[in-house]
């Protein structure tokens, strides 16, 4: 699939293999894990979604790590019939170069890395020598080990902003110039800001309001907003009641400059996307 950037919005549908997903859509839950899997995203299909994003780990707040075996345990089977079924572009949400390879091996096209290229120091010159496209995260999100901070080393975050933007803006560079210097083309590159990731309510809105100064770096850009926890403490809902709350979020960002948004509830993303896209477009 080739994506004309700027011409319209692309929606990427989340396909959570885990049993803990913030959002309460982990399909390790369901009794028959692989065929729960390839009938979501052949519904994500139908209801005019452009990527899937599958992941096998958990990245909420208080969530335990598993290691990259075990994410591979996880997605590969779903990844698999999923590939067979349908016929869409599929990223791998890992920061692990084991887990990534793995995926790309099976039919995953993307690579949706939530550390920006910082956690494993393998993840770039493998994304370098398979040439597919790479989501470079913004995260200032605490370790959640001491494992995680002895291997974010240097690049270990501070919990503090001097000027958020500035800063967001300074910390996707590192992870840009980190790419490049590894052998990425700079047309494999996808931004994203990191909602949610480090940031309070009030610095979440105030990067999607300002987005526009996210895509004044040159890339296309990567919108996560759906269903958290921002949206739920402002409007005072659960995790699964938080679609209108996504939705005035993913319409904002497309007026600012998102390419791609990622959401759970594709098809009436699809519609805000398309409409807003006649509006702004």
């Amino acid at each position: 699939m080739t994506f004309a950037w700027g011409e319209r919005t692309y929606v990427m549908g989340i396909l959570n293999v885990t049993p803990d997903s913030f959002s309460g859509d982990g399909l390790l839950r369901q009794a028959d894990v692989i065929a729960a899997a390839v009938a979501q995203a052949q519904a994500f299909a139908a209801a005019g979604a452009d990527i899937l994003d599958i992941g096998g780990q958990s990245t909420r707040p208080g969530s335990t790590p598993v290691p990259p075996e075990m994410e591979v345990a996880r997605i590969l089977p779903a990844l698999k019939a999923i590939r067979q079924a349908v016929d869409l572009p599929i990223s791998i949400d890992t920061y692990w170069a084991k887990v990534a390879e793995a995926a790309l091996a099976a039919g995953a096209n993307w690579v949706n890395d939530v550390w920006g290229l910082r956690m494993d120091p393998a993840l770039p010159r493998l994304v370098a020598e398979a040439g597919c496209p790479v989501v470079l995260m913004h995260n200032r999100s605490q370790p959640r080990t001491a494992a995680e901070a002895t291997r974010l080393g240097d690049f270990l975050p501070a919990y503090e902003y001097s000027d958020l933007l500035s800063d967001v803006r300074q910390e996707l560079n590192t992870s840009i110039e980190l790419a490049l210097k590894s052998g990425i083309q700079p047309s494999q590159i996808i931004v994203d800001p990191g909602i949610g990731f480090g940031k309070t309510v009030a610095q979440n809105l105030q990067l999607i309001n300002r987005l526009d100064q996210i895509k004044a770096l040159g890339y296309p850009v990567l919108l996560g907003t759906s269903r958290k926890g921002f949206i739920g403490r402002i409007l005072d809902l659960p995790a699964t009641e938080r679609v209108e709350g996504t939705l005035a979020t993913v319409v904002i960002g497309i007026d600012r400059g998102a390419d791609i948004v990622r959401v759970h509830d594709v098809a009436a993303t699809v519609r805000a996307a398309r409409l807003t896209d006649q509006l702004v477009r």
